[in-house]
């Protein structure tokens, strides 16, 4: 995407953390924009901020609700008639070993990261199509998509999905000839994110607080290695450029902790010699995940 200025971006999660970074730099390239969110409170700060500079369509949803992905989609285009970036942002996470980590959690965390994504894809693609221009998708993942650690079988799930879909849309796009819609997926590791707070907005249809598990010492540790990991990590200011740079230079992957690189690597090259993950190896490599952004040689 090389022209942003008057073009429309439908940003999912716009409330906090990437999405509201990616919406900050959108404005300021002269982007149009329609925000998505759950909370009404923080989504219109978001929204009176922007909206100084820009023309903004502010929609209060949950998108783990399929209908409401379509409906958002249908105002944003009642309102601009086109959708040229989509951003799939909105994502919560939820700590905990399989065996503890309760159905409603995995439902939850499924929904939001990564049906969420899948609602609006099936929807905006065929508007990209039809568009002149075609259009650019940002599906936000994870560096968790690419490797895993221990604590978040769910997160990690999820995450894996939305590399693998990416991947495999991307395919599907070039079978069809689809060459104008491009699509992105956004890998980072540890950013100074909201991801922290994602009990706040857990909607009613995924709570039991009678669920002795949200008590436990796995929760409460997940909960503490969250805070830690996130305030440790980039400081989101860093991330738009990149963000911005990668769709300007049509990259597939992009990725803020390139310092992955070799762990990355590793992952592949043991999965063709049938190697089992090991903790201890994994160990010996905390900071690549956290302020690691240069890419090395492995």
């Amino acid at each position: 995407m090389k022209e942003f200025k008057n073009k429309v971006a439908f940003i999912t999660g716009s409330a906090h953390g990437f999405g509201k970074a990616i919406a900050q730099k959108a404005a300021s390239r002269g982007m149009k924009l329609v925000l998505v969110d759950q909370d009404e409170e923080a989504l219109n700060k978001v929204t009176d901020e922007l909206s100084k500079t820009t023309e903004v369509l502010k929609i209060v949803a949950d998108v783990t609700e399929e209908n409401n992905i379509y409906d958002a989609v249908d105002k944003a285009m009642d309102q601009f008639g086109e959708i040229d970036l989509l951003v799939n942002d909105a994502g919560v996470a939820v700590p905990g070993p399989i065996w503890e980590l309760p159905t409603r959690d995995w439902e939850w965390i499924l929904h939001a990261d990564l049906m969420s994504q899948v609602y609006a894809l099936r929807k905006v693609i065929p508007i990209m199509m039809k568009q002149e221009n075609g259009g650019d998708i940002l599906n936000v993942a994870s560096a968790a998509g690419l490797l895993t650690a221990p604590g978040m079988p769910a997160y990690y799930a999820t995450k894996f999905a939305v590399v693998g879909m990416s991947e495999a849309v991307a395919y599907d796009l070039q079978a069809y000839k689809q060459d104008k819609i491009h699509i992105h997926v956004f890998t980072p590791a540890f950013v100074q994110t909201h991801l922290m707070h994602s009990e706040e907005y857990r909607p009613a249809k995924y709570t039991d607080k009678t669920d002795p598990y949200y008590q436990s010492k796995a929760f409460k540790m997940g909960q503490e290695m969250a805070v830690k990991d996130l305030t440790t990590g980039l400081p989101m200011d860093t991330v738009p450029d990149t963000i911005f740079k990668g769709l300007e230079n049509n990259d597939f992957y992009i990725l803020t902790h390139k310092g992955i690189a070799p762990l990355v690597v590793k992952r592949a090259k043991d999965a063709v010699e049938g190697k089992a993950p090991n903790l201890a190896e994994l160990m010996k490599y905390p900071d690549k995940t956290h302020t690691d952004t240069t890419l090395t040689e492995f």
